[in-house]
């Protein structure tokens, strides 16, 4: 029976021990709450570290048994290896760098070796669970390697991966030395999931920028696998938040703090210690609206908590000395007998407590500098059964893409904190329910619950459309397929394109000529008196002839435009005309010059702008804006438009290798047709071949070819089969 396992570092339980025995409570984290309803389900399993060192062989035992009883499986880490994995380089370079701020980072060479060690340890486990047809759930930044390593053991596996903070922009990820192994490892995933769309984009980017992978859109071809990187912004157990405001002692406790606060706008603000969380700019803008509008002093008080978290850390310790610095002068400047401005608290509250500061509070102030999601300001909205309160909030975190409602602010601007403050004191209830509702509707919709069913659904579609892609690759059944068919045919078409092809693409399109191999190998095919070859390339005629015109196989070159069959001169197609490339080269040209490394090549019916070596994600730029101002001259002149591998190309609409193609069969039957292409050109060559033809492209897009290859090398050793057969 198939099973889910879920990955973590930390298991979702608190552990504590009275006298010599281990005692066991589940957790109250968002996570472990929303991955409950898989985890407790039949034999499904969360694997991570406990939470506390267990050196003793018998501790272990009892620890794994107890565990078990909860559907969960210990990986056991000594101090070195929490020390080196996650104190070090988990948030020693990942933490800081992928919440932009790099200044922070230490690269420490043997807490990278470390990181790599403890994810071989997490994958042993894992592996130890994990059948063919299980899926795989990993969590966060800490296993970054993990989907890589077990993907190494198991190829077909289902394996999805979760993102929970910020992924950062490729120049920032770049910095880190070791960032096309963690690219690789991520890689291994078949979903990667991430709160927002701009994480993907800048996930996608640095793949595309670092690796030698192929991407479009959102999906990037890894080795034989179409991997996808969605947004799946993470909800909260939004119910669980609105019962607890209706709890009798959640009540009281809201009650006894407004009336604490008596006459005072109460302004809530919630943070675990962390230098992203932007707690400093909150003070100093709170310390600007109190110095700068002296009437609300007495009529408002930031009731501020921070939960202990790594204060042991000498840059957490130096905030933590910050904001007690900052709290302290604030209150010694402005407090009166009967007034503090700042209720200043450093240590975490049980749940029933963090409700009833949610019902208390008139403001939620949530201003991270960066953040992944931010789920306090949700559950400030989960809490308001009364539709009233204002949440303001920072657009560096991810919730701001849903609760549009909120006062949106740049926590880097004081200024801005200060007047949204002001606006939220002032705000009327009616304008207040009107967001409040908008919000909460999100936040009840996009629950915990649906993040969950949504990314889970999503991963079944990805191994789907995995599948059927793979039910196209040319492989051993389908190779032996052609190879029995090869020798009995008695007139074979072999139809081959030449760029992507038959050789690899060059960032110098000149330098793409024929190896001695490539020469060696379709000579053999040609030798065979059964076989009718023919290269059918957008390449110049000029170009072809200088390579194959010596050969013993047909040319077609410029898609159809010329034609050449042995021991004879070029064709030309017949009623074709190129005086539209006056208008059509100007602006081609104009492109080129705004674009380095892009260059315009001149066919006899045809123009192409060709920007291979630009600079990643400017030649896609320019290609788009150079096709938006083509499609005037295109309507006009009754030409066509192609984008094909990092080229814009524009030519006579009636020159096409379909058309071509056809000329070949006119008159002509074959038992036995091949035609091999990569480019969106060589759809119309398959489109015109009969249904029972073999049409291979290079690559997995999306085509009318019935078979694909990964590479020109896969096209060559199948070719190099064919001709010994």
């Amino acid at each position: 029976m198939s099973k889910t396992i879920i990955v973590s570092n930390r298991l979702p339980v608190k552990i504590s021990t009275v006298g010599n025995e281990f005692i066991f409570t589940p957790s109250e984290g968002g996570l472990a709450t929303g991955l409950g309803s898989v985890y407790r389900q039949g034999n499904n399993i969360w694997i991570g570290w406990p939470g506390i060192e267990v050196g003793d062989t018998d501790d272990r035992t009892d620890v794994i048994n107890k565990l078990n009883g909860l559907n969960l499986v210990p990986v056991f880490l000594d101090q070195e290896e929490i020390q080196g994995y996650y104190e070090g380089f988990s948030n020693e370079v990942l933490w800081p760098v992928f919440h932009y701020l790099s200044t922070y980072a230490r690269y420490d060479y043997d807490n990278w070796l470390m990181y790599k060690m403890v994810n071989k340890k997490f994958a042993e486990v894992v592996l130890t669970y994990l059948e063919p047809d299980d899926t795989l759930w990993i969590q966060d930044y800490q296993l970054l390697l993990l989907a890589g390593l077990i993907r190494q053991v198991q190829p077909d596996a289902t394996i999805g991966f979760f993102q929970h903070i910020p992924f950062p922009s490729q120049e920032l990820f770049r910095l880190i030395p070791w960032r096309k192994e963690l690219l690789n490892g991520m890689l291994g995933a078949d979903l990667l999931g991430f709160h927002t769309f701009d994480d993907v984009r800048h996930f996608v980017s640095s793949a595309a920028r670092l690796l030698p992978v192929q991407t479009n859109a959102n999906m990037i071809k890894m080795d034989d696998r179409t991997v996808l990187a969605e947004p799946f912004p993470m909800g909260i157990d939004c119910q669980k938040f609105s019962a607890l405001s209706e709890n009798l002692r959640v009540k009281t406790l809201a009650q006894q703090i407004k009336d604490n606060y008596r006459n005072q706008k109460i302004i809530l603000s919630i943070d675990r210690l962390d230098y992203s969380k932007g707690i400093i700019q909150r003070l100093e803008a709170y310390e600007l609206l109190l110095r700068e509008n002296p009437a609300y002093r007495e009529k408002m008080i930031l009731y501020m908590v921070v939960v202990p978290s790594r204060d042991n850390v000498p840059q957490y310790r130096d905030l933590k000395d910050e904001i007690d610095r900052l709290v302290g002068n604030i209150n010694a400047q402005y407090r009166t007998f009967s007034w503090l401005p700042i209720a200043y608290f450093y240590h975490g509250y049980p749940i029933e407590e963090i409700s009833a500061l949610y019902n208390a509070a008139d403001i939620c102030l949530v201003t991270p500098m960066r953040d992944g999601m931010n789920l306090v300001s949700k559950e400030y909205v989960a809490s308001r059964n009364k539709n009233d309160g204002v949440l303001i909030l920072s657009e560096m975190a991810g919730a701001s893409k849903e609760l549009i409602d909120a006062i949106i602010v740049n926590p880097n601007s004081i200024s801005a904190v200060r007047k949204a403050i002001i606006a939220a004191i002032n705000m009327p209830l009616d304008e207040q329910e009107m967001r409040m509702k908008n919000m909460r509707e999100v936040v009840f919709k996009f629950n915990i619950d649906h993040w969950v069913n949504l990314f889970m659904g999503r991963l079944k579609e990805v191994k789907l459309l995995q599948q059927s892609t793979k039910a196209k690759l040319v492989r051993e059944p389908v190779l032996k397929q052609m190879i029995d068919q090869y020798p009995q045919a008695s007139k074979r078409l072999l139809l081959f394109d030449y760029d992507g092809t038959l050789v690899g693409f060059q960032k110098q399109i000149d330098k793409a000529s024929p190896d001695e191999a490539l020469y060696n190998l379709l000579d053999r095919l040609q030798a065979d008196p059964r076989n009718h070859l023919v290269i059918i390339s957008g390449r110049k005629h000029e170009t072809l002839e200088v390579w194959f015109g010596n050969k013993n196989y047909d040319l077609i070159a410029e898609h159809g435009a010329w034609r050449k069959s042995p021991n004879s001169s070029w064709i030309q197609r017949s009623g074709l005309t190129g005086q539209w490339k006056e208008q059509v080269r100007p602006l081609m040209e104009t492109f080129a010059d705004r674009t380095p490394g892009a260059f315009v090549e001149e066919k006899s019916y045809s123009l192409v702008w060709h920007f291979r070596t630009v600079q990643t994600g400017l030649g896609d730029l320019r290609a788009n804006e150079l096709i938006d101002n083509l499609r005037y001259y295109l309507t006009s002149n009754g030409l066509q438009l192609l984008l094909g591998d990092k080229v814009v190309e524009v030519k006579n609409a009636e020159v096409t290798k379909g058309r071509a193609t056809l000329d070949l069969l006119h008159g002509e039957t074959f038992d036995f047709i091949l035609a091999i292409g990569d480019d969106v050109t060589d759809e119309d060559t398959f489109k015109a071949l009969p249904e029972d033809s073999i049409t291979i492209k290079v690559g997995s897009d999306v085509s009318a070819a019935r078979y694909y290859v990964e590479t020109y090398q896969d096209v060559r050793k199948l070719l190099i089969q064919l001709a010994s057969t």
